[in-house]
């Protein structure tokens, strides 16, 4: 199980696989990627490296998330 801290890629869906080899297709699933323009977050490992090396025409890979700022308390009513 990754920890929470773990580095993560995100990888955007941007060029439609119609007309690729189903090898192609078969990594774009395995990333899960289903719709142009989907980005999705996985874990920074050897093994997504290699699938995004096999289709760098297809996908982008994305700066990192900017952290979430905490939410804000919400205001008091009178």
């Amino acid at each position: 199980m990754p920890s929470a801290n773990s580095p993560r890629l995100r990888i955007q869906y941007y060029r439609s696989a119609i007309g690729r080899s189903w090898r192609q297709k078969q990594v774009v699933r395995g990333l899960g990627l289903t719709k142009l323009n989907q980005v999705v977050e996985r874990p920074d490992n050897a093994g997504i490296r290699g699938m995004v090396a096999k289709i760098p025409h297809l996908v982008r890979i994305l700066e990192p998330a900017p952290a979430a700022a905490p939410p804000r308390p919400a205001a008091r009513k009178s």
